[in-house]
């Protein structure tokens, strides 16, 4: 008994360590999830620094997400490192399971030119709350984010410093980053003063926004914070040819035209301030420079137009993604912003969607491999007598299956021999007179119709075997000189009778060996549960014996002993399946039998009639006659 249990220690590792070398590991965040997606990021850019805690716009659409799998709301989204294991902050700017398209801000550590950055996406977990934060998105400088995807309430701010707008704005469907806002000249967005948008003369600045224009017209103003006349920041168009006009103890100073910019198309305007030099961007590209400090500001700004009585044009057409920071940014973050948002060459790469195979995450192969490394950790504290149990289940398992795969080729090859011999006795049930129940030879051929290797199948039937009793019935009573035969009412019901016999015989060979299942069924947890019983008694005499009651001295013994009973079902819920199979394979192959007698009784009494001129016939059978 010693060694089967160093047997079954065995056994279980090297069991796991099958499972592990079968399937390969793949790593999986949470199991929780069940689909995910390959993100790559890069910049497109050669030759640029590399960027740091870099904010990158994702976009979902249904050629690449499935929406269908995901929350409405997008709540069950996860973005984790390349690791597989760091979950990265994200922000959900926009989600619309409707119209399928999603997008969504994940911050990205560091960012190289020539180095694509791989992250992975998460969905598929229905009961997962929601975990966007924007505010670990955007790094401490940046003091406003507006995504404008708010329906009829103002601007949220997205940076986390709660510099929400004071009114709500005109929305505008399918803009270059899901919605955007629209300006007509006459509806400004106001954006209150506030500490964090609050700026000392000669400090950073960087503001950057989309922008649509609807017109070519003179002096439009996009942007605007005036504090009273003498100081100010304007953000604008003039003829198609933007610009940046900062006013400064009463002086004013622009930025020197450049080459136009068409209209009703996207473009991307930033501004940079960082201490005597302001340049604006274009796409990312330096549109303009001049020297000049930023005023000390803390007045309200305005948002598509100019303060009131102000000889500037309000601005017309559309604008998305107002950013504003009180840090100067690179021109590599300004080349790199431009390039990823302007969903021409996008930077994020989205792959195909991976589902959690059972055998490869986690909550799969792992889990599978650390639930059979606990049973041989149970197996290696089983007592004697439970592995008395679990060895007598291990016998009645493989004698149960012995016998389920013995009878279960049997029936096959019944049937396989049923069906040919059907064929056969179709062609034959017309005429038995064909038959010359005289030779031994011409019955057991079915009339010498059918070959050695034909025969060899057919005898497999138990139809075949009650033809052949019929036959036999038949041939004893035929007359010896004549070889006519006649039937009478009596010779019909003795020969029933010993088709009956046959039937018999054929389902005692049929049910052979079926009881051994049977006791499988029935025995089986009847003896897991012994084990169990006897195993739980010691485990408790133990612990009386010795006095302690700690949760770790109980639980081994506890689990090993409820291992037999494990064994017990193991043996009992398969065999209880085969063996409801095999019976109602047997009661199938039953019914054809009694069906066939039934044919085979009334071709007889049909091919052989009683002749009235018998002199063993009865009064009553001569007048049936």
């Amino acid at each position: 008994m010693k060694r089967i249990t160093t047997l079954g220690c065995k056994l279980l590792p090297l069991l796991a360590l099958t499972l592990a070398l079968a399937s390969p590991a793949r790593a999986w965040w949470n199991n929780n999830w069940t689909v995910r997606k390959a993100l790559t990021v890069e910049n497109p850019l050669s030759g640029a620094a590399p960027l740091q805690d870099v904010p990158v716009l994702v976009r979902l659409h249904a050629a690449d997400f499935d929406f269908g799998a995901a929350r409405d709301d997008g709540g069950d989204l996860r973005f984790v490192a390349g690791d597989d294991q760091t979950p990265l902050p994200f922000q959900i700017a926009q989600y619309d399971a409707l119209l399928s398209e999603a997008f969504v801000w994940v911050k990205i550590p560091a960012v190289k030119a020539g180095e694509p950055v791989k992250f992975w996406l998460y969905y598929g977990n229905p009961t997962a709350p929601a975990a966007a934060d924007g505010r670990t998105v955007y790094d401490a400088a940046t003091a406003l984010v507006y995504h404008f995807g708010e329906r009829a309430a103002p601007p949220r701010d997205w940076s986390g410093h709660d510099n929400t707008a004071a009114n709500p704005g005109v929305r505008a469907e399918g803009s270059l980053i899901g919605v955007g806002v629209r300006f007509d000249g006459t509806n400004p967005i106001g954006i209150p003063a506030s500490p964090t948008l609050a700026w000392s003369a000669g400090a950073s600045l960087t503001w950057s926004a989309w922008v649509r224009p609807g017109t070519l017209a003179a002096n439009t103003v996009v942007y605007a914070r005036r504090q009273r006349a003498a100081s100010g920041l304007a953000i604008g168009r003039d003829q198609g040819l933007p610009f940046s006009e900062n006013v400064a103890a009463g002086r004013t100073a622009r930025t020197p035209a450049g080459a136009p910019v068409r209209v009703r198309e996207w473009h991307q305007l930033a501004l940079v301030a960082d201490g005597g030099q302001v340049v604006l961007y274009v796409d990312g590209k330096s549109y303009a420079t001049m020297t000049a400090t930023l005023p000390a500001l803390t007045a309200p700004a305005t948002l598509g137009a100019d303060a009131p009585g102000s000889r500037y044009e309000g601005f017309r057409g559309e604008l998305v993604e107002l950013q504003i920071a009180t840090a100067a940014r690179s021109a590599g973050q300004i080349q790199f912003a431009a390039a990823s948002q302007s969903g021409e060459t996008p930077a994020v790469h989205v792959g195909v969607d991976e589902a959690q195979a059972a055998a490869t995450a986690p909550g799969g192969l792992a889990r599978a491999l650390e639930h059979v490394m606990l049973f041989g950790d149970i197996a290696k504290n089983m007592m004697f007598d439970g592995w008395c149990a679990v060895f007598v289940c291990v016998l009645m398992i493989l004698v149960g299956w012995t016998v389920a795969l013995t009878k279960l080729a049997y029936l096959n090859r019944i049937q396989r021999g049923t069906e040919v011999f059907l064929e056969e006795w179709n062609n034959l049930a017309e005429d038995l007179t064909a038959l010359d129940h005289t030779n031994e030879e011409n019955v057991r051929t079915l009339g010498g119709k059918i070959d050695a290797e034909t025969h060899s199948l057919i005898e497999q039937s138990p139809l075949y075997h009650l033809y052949y009793i019929g036959s036999e019935q038949i041939r004893r009573r035929m007359e010896p000189k004549s070889g006519a035969c006649a039937l009478s009412v009596r010779s019909i019901h003795v020969i029933r009778t010993k088709l009956d016999a046959g039937l018999t015989r054929e389902l005692h060979r049929l049910n052979r060996g079926l009881v051994y299942l049977t006791i499988s069924i029935a025995g089986g947890p009847y003896i897991g549960l012994l084990g169990t019983v006897v195993g739980v008694m010691v485990t408790f005499a133990v612990i009386a014996r010795s006095g302690e009651v700690e949760v770790a001295s109980i639980a081994p013994g506890i689990a090993s002993a409820l291992l037999a009973t494990v064994a017990g079902l193991l043996v009992a819920i398969p065999a209880l399946f085969m063996y409801s199979y095999l019976n109602n394979r047997i009661k199938d192959t039953a019914s054809d039998m009694r069906l066939f007698i039934d044919e085979l009784v009334a071709k007889m009494a049909e091919t052989y009639p009683e002749r009235t001129d018998d002199p063993r016939a009865t009064t009553m059978e001569k007048g049936k006659a």
